[in-house]
Order: C-alpha cells, then sequence, then structure tokens
C-alpha cells in the first residue's frame, strides 16, 4: 500500500508496516494484552486511515503515530492508547536528550563551559565535560526517577553534581595527622611516613591530589597547623643532631645558646620552604585526568605550641609572598579559626597569629575566618572538638549515627530549592507558599534519599584512596568488597536553598535588607526549612542539614527557567542571576555592619554551611584597624564564617598588585592583567567566571563604613 516514509530528520526511507503492528502489540503487552491478531487487524485500520488522509503523498513518522493513538481510542482500546502515549513519549525524551547531548558536546568543544570555575580550557577539562553531560543525561533519563528528575529540568530543585550522581560523595574533612604518622598507598607502593616538615607538606598534597580523584567536592585538612607540628618537631631534632655533627667533626666547641638559635632559624626556614612548596602544589597539581588542581581547604589558627605556630606563621608568609610573580595563590582555601583566649584578644597567645593572618586577607582576600565560639559552635569546641569549615562554606559535625567530630567525615550530596520561584507561584498568598514550600521539601528529601540508597550500595574498592586507605569514619571496619552504607552514615544529605532575597520581593514586595517585616519572614521561612531537616534526621536515622548554597553555575540557570515560566519579573528575575543563598542582594546599597547584622541570624540555622562577606573597594593594606572592626562585628553577629571582599588585580609580566584600571598594566603597559576575585566561597579569575556570575560580580556594591567608624 505505502512504500516510503518520512524520518525525523527529513530523510526518505522505506515504510515497514510491521513496525506499526509491533509497537501497538508492545503497548497492548504493557497493559495486559496478548492478542497479536488484534494488533495486526488495528495495523490494517491506521493504513487505511493513512490512505485516506494522504491519498499517496509521503507522510511523517510523527503522522503515523498520531494516526496510531487516533485509531486506539476510536476502536475502544483506552489503555493501550495510553501506554502508547507513555512509550512514544518516553522515546522522544530519549532522542531529545540525544539532540540536546549533540548540541552541549558541540558547545563544549568549541570552549570549556563556566559551571565551574576551577576548570580550564585544555583538551582534558573538555573531554571531562563532555563525560559529565553524557553523564547527566543518562542519569536524568535512566536512573532518576521522573518526578525528581521532571523538577529539576524544569528548576523547581537542582540536583548538583549530577554527573557524580551514582558514583562517589561530595568531600571530606581528611584525617592528616592520622594518614601521616602511619603512611599510606596511593596506588602505587606505600608511603611511609615522613621524617621533614618538606617532606610532610609535599605528602599533603599528594594526599589532597589523590582523594580529589576519589570524590568531586572538596577536600580540606581541619587541623593543619597541630598535624604538621610533629614534623616541624622533627625538623628540630634532625637539624640538631646535624649541627651538632658537624661541629664535633671540626672539634668546635658548643656554644649551646648560638647553637639553639641556629638550629631554631634553620627550622624556621625548612619550614617556610615547606609551606611554599605546599601552595605550589595545590596551585599546579592537577586531578581529574589534568582538567584542574584540588578543591583543597585548610584550617589552621589554635595550635599555641610553637611548632604549630611556626606552621600557621610560615603558611601565612609564604601565602602573602604569592606564587612566582607575586600572583595570588588560588589554592587552597585558608580557614583562619577565631577563639577567645587562643587568638582573639590582645594578650591571647596566638593574637599575633590573628593580626598576621588579618595583614594576609588584606592583600590576598584569604583567609577567611571560622568562628569557634559562635553559639553553634561553641557547643563542639567546649568538648574538645573545633569546627572546621571547607571550600565554599560547607560544615559537618553534629552526627546522628556516632562521634561528633569533623576529620573523617563529609557530606554526601546536596540539592537546592528554588525559593524565588515558590515566592512567584504564591503570588502573595502565604498559605500557598508555605504549602508548596512543604511540598518542594518533601521532594528533596525523597530525592536526597533517592541517591543515598544508590550511594549506599556502591563498595570500598570503588575508592581505592577514600574508602581503601580508611579515611572516611570506621571505614578501618570495611574490607575491600563491602558495601559502604556502615561507613556513609556519618556523611550529611543537605538541601540548599538559593535567592531568599528574591523570594521575599515575590511575597512582599521587599528584601530583607530593605525591609525588617521582609527579615522576620526571611528568618521564618529559613528556621522553617532547617526544622524540617531536623524531622527528616529523625524519622530516617540519617545526617539531614541545611545549606547556604553556594551559588556558581546555578545562578543563571534558575532566573532563564523563571524568566521564560513567569515573564520578566521587577526585583525578581529581571537579572542574570539569583542573589547567594540568603544574602542581601549584590548591588543594594547597605554599609558594612548593617549588612553583616542582617545575615548573621541566619548562619544559625544553615547548619551544613554558609558565609557571609562585605565588599570594599579595594585592599585595606593600610587600615588593619578597620579591616579587624569587621572581622569583630561577624565574631559579634554569631555568625560562623566570613570574609571580606574587594578586587584583586595582578600584572602577570611585572607583578603589580591593587586595583589595575583599564586594560594595561600602569607600570609596565601589559595586557596581561589577571583578575582574581571570589566566587561563591572560593578565588578565581574573572575569565573562569560565568556570564551569570560576571554580572552578578560587575553589579556587586561597596558596603561603606559609617562615619563613626572613622574608616571609610
Amino acid at each position: 500500500m505505502f512504500s516510503q516514509i518520512r524520518k525525523r530528520d527529513g530523510r526518505i526511507v522505506e515504510f515497514h508496516e510491521s513496525k506499526i503492528t509491533d509497537a501497538i502489540f508492545r503497548a497492548a503487552k504493557a497493559v495486559g494484552g496478548e492478542d497479536k491478531q488484534m494488533a495486526m487487524e488495528l495495523t490494517l485500520a491506521v493504513l487505511k486511515a493513512l490512505k485516506g488522509r494522504y491519498n499517496g503523498n509521503v507522510f511523517s513518522v510523527e503522522d503515523v503515530q498520531d494516526m496510531v493513538e487516533k485509531v486506539l481510542i476510536e476502536n475502544g482500546h483506552a489503555r493501550t492508547a495510553k501506554a502508547y502515549i507513555i512509550y512514544r513519549n518516553s522515546r522522544t525524551r530519549i532522542r531529545d536528550a540525544k539532540s540536546d547531548l549533540m548540541d552541549a558536546v558541540q558547545e563544549i568543544l568549541k570552549e570549556t563551559n563556566r559551571e565551574n570555575a576551577n576548570v580550564s580550557n585544555s583538551p582534558s577539562a573538555k573531554v571531562l565535560q563532555i563525560s559529565e553531560v553524557a553523564s547527566v543525561n543518562y542519569y536524568l533519563n535512566r536512573v532518576i526517577p521522573e518526578d525528581e528528575a521532571v523538577a529539576h529540568r524544569e528548576g523547581d530543585i537542582y540536583i548538583h553534581d549530577l554527573a557524580w550522581y551514582g558514583k562517589t560523595l561530595t568531600c571530606l574533612q581528611i584525617p592528616l595527622g592520622r594518614l601521616l604518622s602511619e603512611g599510606f598507598d596511593n596506588g602505587h607502593g606505600y608511603i611511609r611516613p615522613p621524617k621533614s616538615i618538606k617532606t610532610a607538606a609535599a605528602l599533603a598534597a599528594i594526599i589532597l591530589q589523590s582523594n580529589q580523584n576519589d570524590m568531586h567536592g572538596g577536600q580540606s585538612f581541619a587541623y593543619f597547623d597541630r598535624d604538621m607540628a610533629p614534623y616541624v618537631k622533627a625538623e628540630y631534632a634532625r637539624q640538631e643532631k646535624d649541627l651538632r655533627a658537624a661541629l664535633a667533626a671540626l672539634e668546635i666547641e658548643v656554644d649551646e645558646e648560638k647553637l639553639q638559635a641556629l638550629v631554631m632559624e634553620r627550622v624556621e626556614n625548612e619550614t617556610y620552604q615547606a609551606m611554599e612548596g605546599f601552595i605550589y602544589n595545590l596551585n599546579t597539581m592537577h586531578s581529574r585526568a589534568g582538567a584542574q588542581v584540588p578543591f583543597s581547604s585548610i584550617n589552621f589558627g589554635t595550635d599555641t605550641s610553637w611548632q604549630g605556630r611556626m606552621v600557621t606563621r610560615t603558611f601565612l608568609q609564604a601565602y602573602e609572598k604569592g606564587l612566582g610573580k607575586g600572583e595570588a595563590p588560588i589554592f587552597p582555601n585558608v580557614c583562619f579559626k577565631i577563639k577567645k583566649g587562643v587568638n582573639y584578644e590582645a594578650g591571647d597567645p596566638n593574637y599575633d597569629l590573628f593580626q598576621l593572618s588579618m595583614q594576609v586577607a588584606c592583600k590576598r582576600l584569604f583567609p577567611n575566618f571560622a568562628f569557634q565560639d559562635a553559639s553553634f559552635n561553641r557547643p563542639y569546641n567546649e568538648r574538645g572538638e573545633e569546627v572546621a569549615y571547607m571550600g565554599c562554606r560547607t560544615r559537618v559535625i553534629g552526627n546522628v549515627n556516632g562521634p561528633e567530630v569533623t576529620d573523617g567525615r563529609g557530606n554526601l550530596s546536596f540539592t537546592s530549592i528554588n525559593l524565588p520561584r515558590l515566592g512567584l507561584r504564591a503570588a502573595g498568598n502565604m498559605d500557598v507558599f508555605w504549602r508548596i514550600l512543604d511540598e518542594t521539601i518533601d521532594l528533596v528529601i525523597k530525592q536526597l534519599l533517592t541517591r543515598y540508597d544508590v550511594q549506599k550500595n556502591l563498595r570500598v574498592k570503588d575508592f581505592p584512596f577514600l574508602m581503601g586507605q580508611r579515611l572516611y569514619l570506621d571505614s578501618e571496619k570495611l574490607s575491600r568488597n563491602d558495601r559502604i552504607e556502615p561507613v556513609i552514615k556519618h556523611g550529611t544529605l543537605s538541601m540548599g536553598f538559593i535567592g531568599l532575597a528574591e523570594c521575599l520581593v515575590a511575597l512582599t514586595g521587599k528584601h530583607h535588607g530593605e525591609s525588617p517585616e521582609a527579615q522576620d519572614l526571611g528568618l521564618k521561612i529559613v528556621r522553617h526549612m532547617r526544622h524540617r531537616m531536623e524531622e527528616a534526621s529523625e524519622k530516617h536515622g540519617l545526617n539531614f542539614t541545611l545549606l547556604a548554597t553556594p551559588a556558581e553555575g546555578l545562578s543563571g540557570k534558575f532566573t532563564k527557567k523563571d524568566r521564560e515560566k513567569f515573564g520578566l519579573v521587577k526585583g525578581v528575575n529581571d537579572r542574570d542571576w539569583y542573589t547567594n543563598s540568603f544574602h542581601v542582594p549584590v548591588e543594594y546599597k547597605i554599609n558594612a555592619f548593617e549588612k553583616i547584622a542582617i545575615e548573621g541570624p541566619y548562619h544559625q540555622y544553615t547548619n551544613a554551611g554558609h558565609i557571609s562577606y562585605v565588599e570594599l573597594p579595594s585592599a585595606p593594606l593600610h587600615n588593619l584597624q578597620a579591616f579587624e572592626a569587621l572581622v569583630k562585628a561577624m565574631y559579634e553577629a554569631d555568625m560562623g564564617y566570613a570574609a571580606v571582599n574587594f578586587p584583586v588585580d595582578i600584572c602577570k609580566a611585572c607583578g603589580l598588585n591593587g586595583v589595575i584600571d583599564g586594560e594595561m598594566c600602569p607600570k609596565c603597559g601589559s595586557d596581561r592583567i589577571s583578575r582574581v576575585r571570589r566566587i561563591t566561597g572560593y578565588l578565581s579569575t574573572l575569565d573562569h567566571f560565568n556570564d551569570a556570575k560576571k554580572a552578578e560580580e560587575s553589579n556587586r556594591r561597596v558596603h561603606y563604613y559609617p562615619k563613626s567608624y572613622g574608616c571609610h
């Protein structure tokens, strides 16, 4: 009857009526049918209808499918028609996904996308991103339940690091002290414990790199000063032994005072070189097939031993000096822990290190500051456990399944809610808002559990360094073929959120920087989300936590989808980005101390991690008093983790460091200008920012000082 049919790509190919019969029979079998003869009779009805409509003209695959649906329904086969429609839609999704995949690959081959500001534009980076796009496609279309996948695609929620969905975990606070003292195997042989500070620092970098290859998120040391201190002490013993031997060989009488001073000078020099090498390694040592350097963080500042103090001091000095031509180191993310009685006030044993940390931050943006006395961190401190932060904000400490410690634990996965969308959907009706917020939270909890059920069935052998070298809490109890569930129950499952400010505008007409009433509502929303996470922890026996989401790649995705859905809404989606978590919008004019006071209360509720910033016009190199006033205001506002931002421009030709206006260096005339900015907690250069984050950065307004502080 028919000899040709037009495919979706326009090609004319041979027509086979048996394909219609097969499709109808598959749909019938899906609802319990077994009558192949009926499928053949229905095929004849389809062919007859096609002949009547197209009268010998060539029709398309879509035309045939439309006619099959029509014939099934008209002949009383509604259930079979429904099964056929579902099958047809699933095939359409697969085809569309393949098409989207190819489009994405084409774009990546032109230039690496800027989902992640730590990814270069190298060939290996392109291959990595192509594989990630393919993985995302696979998980969304073949693994993740339909309701969760649809919510992600449409922009109600965002499943972070989707490319790594079923293969690994997010991040870890690595037990550096144990690994160095016991030795480890990174796959190419056993590494024995170091005997010098230089070797210890080199191995610390190798540990970060090795574990980054097993995970997709941050790698951190919670007690860098404490864990490196024994190797400074060992260095002292080595240097003293060598010097005494040299003097004895020369038959020179030992002057103990001069000897000890010389030993200490040598130890200080060796430790400085070790820290310098550590910084160089973390900015050049690539992981993930050479696509990026590890997402490394270190925490220090509270070890008061002379060895620990030396580690902190020399690291800060080396970090301040920068890389070869004075460039700002991008990694590690440096977290200086602040605690009264240790380093917060004049007279505290490490107060000088706090002063040095601020001096370095005034030039290099890092360190950030982790406040141990915050109301939600202090209880752990009182039990002898310090709270460390990781990367852009991650915090892991509470534990419903074991010891509440930092070392050996991390986040398993996190999924974020699009708060502005909920505000737009509610259209000012708070009853509707609370209902759809709870519905969305329910979906996120379900999604986190779905992913956890995949992760928990991975085995020790899937993580040769992370689990094989016993980095995770309790992993020493597992064998190579064991499932990792008994271990990862110590990790956290986090719900994040983005755009509280825009959500408040959608609900009330003002954000929390503009209105005390909006601030009260904002706190109520975030407090409610935290309460729901605590309920989930109690119900499921897992560590559900609330995260103030770092909005990097996500920053522009939600806005684009919401414009398509709601049109342009002033004050909500009329910019290219949504505001980071609970922050006051970057373009809003507000003084630094008011911003700190508004954002401070949110830290206590976001127990999976948080960070706040203030923005300065330039590095406050000559006004340490003003910088300290900001840090102490953050401390008094009960913040857990905070930092100060300002532009850092560096000429890569001559090393000029400061704010460089225009495209040329005023000192040497070079156009090789590196513009370092903070992006969601990490540092990066502007050329690595995605378009939404570039737009956000260009709109950042300086948070001025009130005149009463005398430091404008």
